[in-house]
């Protein structure tokens, strides 16, 4: 196990490149915490806004006008609005309004943190492209299909879940996939507020170490390594979705 910190320390005395993420365990264990952060984002949003995407293009297409409104409303704001903007508005805007707790040495602790933001601010922002690619989807289904759904007996719910969604899905899935690895990227937008994630930490590194072309060069391998194993589950769950004959 010590063979790769002492063959990066070596680098270091030898060419000047310092990455003491390495070898350094302080500095590792900044960058692990960072990358665990960064996966538990990134997870979480994908996850909540999927279900955003799913729940949303269902009240689009329904029966109410007020619903239908809402949904458009919602869309339209974080659609066209900056991610960066939307973090800032919810942890520095909502965050104050909300009342705060106090702890057992009297400091102020709001009820949600910095990171509880940044996944409600993600996931509503990716969430509203996820109701239109879902539309996509839906509105490709042919009616047909929709009717033959009805004439069995399912109610609108069950056909939407059953019947609808799924086709959907397989219609949508590749822009969708695209949504889902932008998503992933734009987590880095949490450190704006503070979150601890993976360019969080990299920072702190080589700011106190002084390394700032070693760890950027760590950093975009990081996510180059994180968004191409999404991209390959993404492809994996496109191509066990795929029906012959069907959405070609």
């Amino acid at each position: 196990m010590d063979v790769i910190p002492d063959w990066f320390q070596r680098l270091y005395e030898t060419t000047g490149l310092n990455f003491t993420v390495f070898y350094d365990s302080y500095d590792f264990q900044r960058y692990l915490n960072g990358l665990k952060t960064t996966l538990y984002l990134g997870i979480s949003t994908i996850l909540v806004s999927l279900v955003i995407g799913a729940v949303g293009a269902l009240l689009q297409g329904g029966p109410s006008r007020i619903l239908r409104g809402l949904i458009n409303g919602y869309v339209v704001t974080f659609r066209n609005t900056p991610p960066l903007v939307q973090i800032f508005f919810f942890y520095f805007g909502l965050g104050t309004l909300l009342p705060a707790a106090q702890s057992a040495s009297g400091l102020r602790e709001p009820i949600l943190n910095n990171v509880q933001w940044a996944i409600i601010s993600l996931s509503l922002f990716a969430g509203a492209f996820n109701i239109e690619i879902f539309r996509s989807g839906i509105e490709a289904v042919p009616k047909t299909t929709v009717e033959a759904a009805e004439a069995l007996g399912y109610t609108r719910l069950k056909a939407y879940l059953f019947v609808i969604l799924p086709l959907a899905l397989r219609i949508c899935l590749p822009a969708l996939n695209n949504n889902l690895i932008n998503l992933l990227k734009t987590t880095t937008l949490a450190y704006a507020i503070a979150v601890p994630e993976t360019l969080y930490a990299v920072k702190q590194i080589w700011s106190e170490s002084q390394n700032v072309f070693e760890m950027m060069c760590v950093l975009l391998a990081t996510y180059g390594i994180l968004v191409g194993v999404l991209v390959w589950i993404m492809h994996r769950w496109e191509r066990a979705l795929h029906i012959p004959g069907y959405g070609r």
